[in-house]
């Protein structure tokens, strides 16, 4: 490894993640050497082009030694969650301030220092916050952070971010408060540059479509001087605010904590006054003049992904529109346009097109809010397991090309062709997450502030025979989920049971929620 900065090196001995024993890819009921041969596939059927810090030749180790293990009765699922992690390690970088995170493995003319890209931050630390090892992403972070001499990077603030957000989420997985009290300062700075940026007088906040890294989407303009409220930043900026007053509260400064409540408090309210389009029943973005821009896009669920709207019937129907397949509901998943729109797949044909074509960037964000709402929001009135379900299909299905597992930038929602994928910029595209979404939302632990393990697999009871999720490190205790209709599959009962430290703690005869004191 190279030479790190002094100011990381400082970091790592607060945090003691470098102290951590990793687990060595056993399990309660899975053996990680089982799925060896998915990684030994995955390295045959490619050319090894560009390395980075870990060379195929070492993924399988660092697998083992890095990721929860998982297993179910379908096979495209469990292919796909081992490539996504085969895929995502191709990205980890070593530079001289430690560890960084690329998002293209090619050199890209508009990235920061050493091939970084600041677009897909809060993706990033989604996927990563389930690593045993959390060097990666805290080395990556702090690059992000001090790597311009102590300062920011000078492209942090190129594209919008809930970093905030994704920054205590990790927290609530890994419990490395040392680390978010290094991050907490830095990150309320951060805040306050972004409102001398965006903010505007009616409380919101405006951003280009380009700088929300979704050019030529049907609502946008590449404009500096057009104002748009998108529904994006305005979501990004209120998570931030929520996770920051919740950051204040733990580390005991009562003025933050007050302040960045009433900050989220206002961006809720003007969201839901100004965003929210009652006759479309969706938030859409609002042009300069205080008119809806007049279309549903993908972006109109991501205030679910923050938990924003307030918990009220009349926002329920705009989920209707993931099953509807005049709205988003595609052959090969969820478009970026609803497709009854006359601007549907007009504005940007075949350069970065987020007028409609598939992105799997969006489709992490509308699978993560969906979560949210079928967890958080006191039923399932317009969505449901089955709907989760049938859309995560339609995610692992999409990211094949040519037969073989493969993730790009975007796709054709009815062909499923992948629509740069003859570019080698476009190969293992770090631009989403998918574990954290079968993680958080299929299998269903549902990480909290608070020590209550929490478990809501959104699987249709019927449709899996068994499932298991393994040597999950959360919170410094290893979790294990299992569900196994007969209960000959793993040996470990009928039904679904919770498992910490390789006790069980908590069981269903039927696949329900399930909680235990850690």
């Amino acid at each position: 490894m190279k030479r790190k900065s002094i100011l990381f090196s400082l970091v790592v001995l607060l945090t003691g993640t470098t102290a951590i024993a990793q687990a060595k890819g056993e399990g309660t009921v899975l053996r990680a050497d089982d799925y060896k041969p998915l990684v030994d596939y995955f390295n045959r059927m490619e050319d090894e082009n560009i390395i980075q810090a870990i060379p195929n030749a070492d993924s399988w180790e660092w697998m083992k030694a890095n990721i929860p293990l998982f297993d179910c009765s379908q096979d495209n699922f469990r292919e796909m969650y081992y490539y996504r992690w085969w895929s995502l390690r191709k990205h980890i970088k070593e530079t001289p301030q430690g560890y960084g995170v690329t998002e293209f493995l090619v050199e890209r003319s508009y990235s920061d220092k050493y091939n970084l890209i600041a677009c897909a931050i809060g993706h990033h630390i989604y996927e990563m916050r389930w690593l045993h090892n959390q060097d990666y992403l805290e080395q990556y972070l702090t690059l992000w952070y001090t790597g311009n001499d102590g300062a920011p990077m000078e492209k942090l603030d190129k594209f919008s971010s809930w970093t905030s957000d994704a920054v205590y989420q990790a927290w609530m997985v890994t419990g490395h408060t040392d680390f978010l009290q290094f991050m907490y300062p830095m990150l309320v700075k951060d805040y306050h540059h972004w409102e001398e940026m965006k903010r505007t007088p009616d409380g919101l906040f405006w951003q280009r479509d380009v700088s929300d890294g979704m050019e030529e989407s049907a609502s946008g303009d590449r404009d500096h001087n057009i104002h748009n409220r998108r529904p994006t930043i305005n979501s990004y900026m209120y998570g931030n605010a929520r996770a920051l007053s919740a950051m204040a509260g733990l580390f005991g400064d009562p003025s933050n904590e007050a302040l960045f409540a009433r900050k989220a408090d206002t961006l809720q309210r003007r969201v839901q006054e100004l965003l929210w389009n009652s006759e479309h029943q969706f938030f859409e973005t609002m042009r300069p003049n205080g008119s809806s821009a007049g279309v549903r896009e993908a972006i109109g669920f991501i205030p679910w992904y923050f938990n924003l709207p307030d918990n009220d019937r009349k926002y329920d129907p705009a989920w209707t529109q993931v099953e509807d397949t005049r709205g988003f509901n595609a052959p090969y998943g969820l478009t970026t346009c609803e497709m009854r729109s006359p601007l549907f797949r007009q504005r940007g044909c075949c350069h970065c097109e987020w007028d409609g074509a598939i992105w799997p960037f969006a489709s992490a964000q509308t699978l993560t809010a969906m979560a949210n709402f079928l967890n958080n929001y006191g039923g399932q009135t317009t969505a449901s397991d089955t709907t989760y379900f049938m859309q995560m299909e339609k995610y692992v299905e999409s990211q094949y090309r040519r037969g073989r597992p493969y993730i790009g930038e975007y796709l054709d929602e009815v062909t499923g062709y992948w629509l740069k994928g003859d570019q080698e910029r476009s190969r293992y595209y770090n631009h989403s997450t998918f574990n954290d979404l079968m993680i958080t939302g299929l299998m269903g632990l549902r990480p909290r502030a608070d020590q209550v393990l929490e478990v809501n697999p959104l699987i249709p009871q019927d449709q899996w025979d068994w499932f298991c999720l393994d040597n999950v490190s959360y919170k410094g205790r290893l979790i294990t989920i299992v569900w196994d209709k007969t209960g000959e599959k793993y040996g470990k009962g009928q039904g679904l049971s919770l498992w910490v430290d390789g006790n069980r703690v908590a069981h269903s005869p039927e696949i329900a929620r399930l909680t235990a004191d850690l």
